[in-house]
């Protein structure tokens, strides 16, 4: 019989600091569930700005950060650049999400390359 695992231990590159100064590395991040990667698109911050949706999957998805158990999207906006594309990395390899690519013609010399399309969290 084998167990799904469903949640993942990880630790900030750098780490966040919150109001107080305090610094918070280690988290948990859970797999994603098809409503997390549904819902946000509803949301009025990621259909005026698009980029935001890893903002809204993260905030869903990091179940602890810290001592911290309410990772909200504030929260995830603080973060620094390097931690957010860690986490970004770690959301694709738990989701088993991998790097697409499709064949591409070029429009002025005709040649066709490989292309890769973007994943939905990051």
């Amino acid at each position: 019989m084998s167990v799904l695992v469903t949640e993942m231990a990880f630790e900030l590159p750098k780490g966040y600091v919150d109001a107080d100064g305090n610094l918070h590395r280690d988290g948990v991040m859970r797999l994603a569930t098809a409503a997390d990667e549904i819902y946000p698109l509803k949301d009025p911050r990621v259909r005026n700005w698009p980029a935001y949706l890893i903002i809204i999957l993260l905030s869903r998805v990091v179940t602890r950060l810290g001592s911290l158990t309410d990772v909200n999207p504030g929260v995830i906006e603080g973060l620094f650049s390097e931690d957010l594309a860690h986490l970004q990395d770690l959301y694709n390899r738990v989701n088993g999400l991998t790097p697409r690519a499709i064949t591409v013609e070029c429009p002025h010399c005709g040649r066709s390359h490989d292309a890769e399309v973007p994943l939905l969290g990051g």
